[in-house]
């Protein structure tokens, strides 16, 4: 090989070998971010769900023997609601299914302007109140615990992606550091 092409050869291998270094760098920051953001997110969510003290039926409780509850929740049947997939299953298959229950199924929303139509109704004041708490906590398990728990997993997703691709990068460099020591 003529000495400048030589010369040109290895300049290029030192250019993508740098680059490939850079890249490794960048990787292990990014999925160090993203490792730290899945491992806020679940422990927040965690230590939040902890410290409301919910805990699903117990195992053969007439609560769970509904085929509207049962299938879903009786695998967490006694224990304490602590991820995001308890949330979800608590809210969808255990609230809504008794405010459903309430006024005839109709939502907060549509037993409040009745209660304003009648203020001298207690049944509508009682149902909207019930209606209205019920559906803030199902929202609050839904949008607050479950939503953040899936964003931190996603999260420790793209860390392992991240982690994975820089481990393949720094092979690349230290080949790329290889071939420039046999020039």
């Amino acid at each position: 090989m003529p000495k400048l092409k030589q010369n040109k050869r290895k300049a290029l291998d030192k250019l993508l070998t740098s680059i490939g270094a850079l890249i490794v760098i960048f990787l292990v920051v990014v999925g160090s971010l993203a490792w730290w953001a899945y491992s806020f997110t679940s422990n927040n969510v965690k230590s939040e769900l902890a410290s409301q003290k919910i805990y699903f039926p117990p195992k053969g409780s007439q609560a769970l023997s509904s085929p509207e509850i049962g299938p879903y929740l009786d695998k967490y049947a006694g224990q304490q609601l602590l991820t995001g997939p308890e949330a979800k299953a608590y809210a969808n298959h255990f609230i809504a299914v008794h405010l459903s229950e309430v006024a005839n199924g109709q939502t907060y929303s549509q037993v409040s302007q009745e209660a304003l139509a009648n203020p001298s109704n207690q049944v509508l004041k009682a149902e909207a109140q019930t209606l209205f708490q019920g559906e803030t906590l199902r929202g609050l398990l839904l949008g607050d615990a479950y939503a953040f728990w899936t964003v931190g997993h996603i999260a420790q997703v793209a860390a392992i992606a991240c982690f994975i691709a820089a481990g393949v990068m720094l092979v690349l460099v230290l080949l790329g550091l290889w071939h420039l020591s046999t020039f």
